[in-house]
């Protein structure tokens, strides 16, 4: 008797298996080009956000904005010292701490994603247990039916049934 359903997988689970969860150098290749110069500038770049977005470069360009504070400060002018309070306080410090709440989220955003590539996972694998339950249960249906005609085609008395 053939098979009540035919189990027929969908591309994308057997592209997803073989490619795994995206990653850092995948989307970097996708920026800045898959050649030699754009691997360069992507850990180029990378290794100076690092650098730059950690609390000790805040504390560091703190510091360096405060030694010219006095000097904007002695001149009296308000326009210097706005200047020196936007462009050099402000700009120098809220960089590296910008970047540090970016990293931040930016790491819960690559737990989020990995658990929800996990999830995914689980969910296919649970899916193909409900394939291979649903398929035992038609081969039982299939030999109930069978046993049922067979039953069917001969009478009570063991005798068959007339046509």
């Amino acid at each position: 008797m053939a098979d009540l359903f035919d189990y027929v997988p969908h591309p994308h689970v057997e592209q997803r298996r073989k490619g795994g969860p995206p990653t850092v150098a995948a989307s970097a290749a996708k920026v800045h080009g898959p050649g030699p110069l754009g691997r360069f500038n992507a850990k180029v770049g990378l290794r100076i956000t690092i650098i730059v977005g950690t609390m000790w470069t805040a504390y560091l360009f703190t510091v360096l904005a405060l030694v010219s504070a006095p000097a904007a400060f002695k001149t009296g002018d308000s326009i210097i010292i706005v200047a020196w309070v936007a462009q050099t306080f402000l700009q120098l410090v809220l960089l590296p701490i910008i970047i540090v709440g970016q990293n931040v989220q930016a790491v819960a955003a690559d737990e989020r994603s990995l658990a929800t590539y996990n999830d995914a996972s689980a969910v296919l694998e649970e899916a193909k247990q409900i394939q291979a339950h649903l398929k035992a249960q038609d081969e039982a249906i299939q030999q109930i039916l069978a046993t049922l005609t067979a039953a069917k085609a001969t009478r009570i008395d063991g005798t068959p049934e007339p046509a």
